[in-house]
């Protein structure tokens, strides 16, 4: 008897997967995509694209990661520290209309913009008024809520948990001040606000990895930057521990396929999934 063909698009991901293993261990492969980043820092590359009108100050492969986790997850609210132009804010918001128009589908509805069962809140210390103003007209602003003031406020605080104690699934991404002593700040005050098997996704790790003039007007550099707190918050998580909202201990491991795979990334080391 002849064996059952495997399941073609399951053998298509396995491949994958093997071949992302290698990533890592390929050095030519590291450094050929490290020296591209570098150069594509230094030419400002990733200001130069806009998600439905608005710009977005991302690389486009982190783009298309954060929506596969996005997809997985299926959050109702995604929380955003760092708004700028809006770019990213309506781009969380355009993917999360996605998924409530195939809740919709699925439930033989029709998807009412005005009655979203999805969120994204975008904190940031300066909302600039033209850039609030375009966010607020923009077709996905019923998907939008901002608050304007220090991600690491108490205020601020304050006004994130009265809206996330409303939602089950939560996802956050940190984009704001990346000094090492502010991005673990927040992600002593965001990170127990994660799902079990969602995400915190720290921006701008890659600042670790770039030269030390990178950022001449800036605040961050190699040793003082969002990976250094990444690993600095980890290590805190495994020797002390820490409490999530839902009052289970907080723990988040890296995606490690998500990560290896993108090659060219600002986020390295920076997808923390919680398990």
């Amino acid at each position: 008897m002849s064996e059952k063909p495997a399941d073609p698009i399951a053998a298509f991901f396995a491949e994958n997967r093997e071949r992302i293993s290698t990533y890592p261990g390929n050095d030519a492969l590291q450094k050929t995509s490290n020296e591209w980043l570098t150069l594509a820092f230094r030419n400002r590359y990733m200001y130069h694209f806009t998600w439905l009108g608005r710009p977005i100050i991302q690389i486009p492969c982190d783009m298309a990661a954060i929506q596969e986790a996005v997809y997985r997850v299926r959050p109702d609210l995604i929380i955003e520290t760092g708004i700028a132009h809006g770019g990213s804010l309506v781009f969380s918001a355009s993917l999360l209309a996605l998924l409530d128009m195939e809740d919709a589908l699925a439930e033989g509805k029709a998807i009412d913009p005005r009655q979203t069962k999805r969120k994204v809140l975008g904190v940031d210390i300066d909302i600039r008024q033209h850039n609030r103003d375009a966010i607020e007209a923009h077709p996905m602003a019923n998907w939008i809520q901002m608050i304007q003031g220090s991600a690491i406020g108490a205020d601020v605080l304050d006004q994130v948990r009265a809206v996330a104690k409303d939602y089950k699934r939560i996802l956050v991404v940190l984009d704001s001040n990346h000094t090492h002593e502010h991005v673990l700040e927040e992600l002593e005050l965001y990170g127990p606000l994660v799902s079990e098997g969602s995400y915190c996704l720290v921006l701008d790790t890659a600042v670790e990895d770039l030269p030390a003039d990178m950022f001449p007007d800036r605040p961050w550099a190699p040793g003082d930057n969002p990976k250094t707190a990444v690993h600095a918050f980890q290590k805190i998580l495994a020797e002390e521990g820490r409490t999530a909202a839902d009052g289970k201990p907080l723990k988040f491991e890296l995606d490690r396929e998500l990560n290896d795979k993108l090659l060219v990334s600002a986020a390295p080391d920076g997808w923390l999934k919680r398990v």
